[in-house]
C-alpha cells in the first residue's frame, strides 16, 4: 500500500471503525464507516486522493493517541 501520506489503514468490522496511520505518525479514526467503504479506500490507486475527496466528506475523523 504505497502512499505519500498514509502509512497503513485497518478497518475493525464489528465497530465499523476505520484507522488511518499517517507517515507523519497521526492517528485518525473514523466511525460509523460501511465496510464497502473501506474496501474502495482500500483498492483505491490514490489513498490520499480518496481520503480527501471522499472519506473525508462522509464522516469526520478524531484524532486519536497511539
Amino acid at each position: 500500500m504505497p502512499s505519500s501520506v498514509i502509512a497503513h489503514i485497518s478497518y475493525e468490522i464489528s465497530k465499523q471503525e476505520l484507522k488511518v496511520i499517517f507517515n507523519s505518525g497521526d492517528i485518525y479514526v473514523y466511525r460509523d464507516v460501511p465496510e464497502k467503504i473501506y474496501k474502495e479506500f482500500k483498492a483505491s490507486i490514490s489513498k490520499g486522493t480518496y481520503l480527501n475527496r471522499k472519506l473525508k466528506k462522509l464522516f469526520t475523523g478524531e484524532k486519536i493517541n497511539a
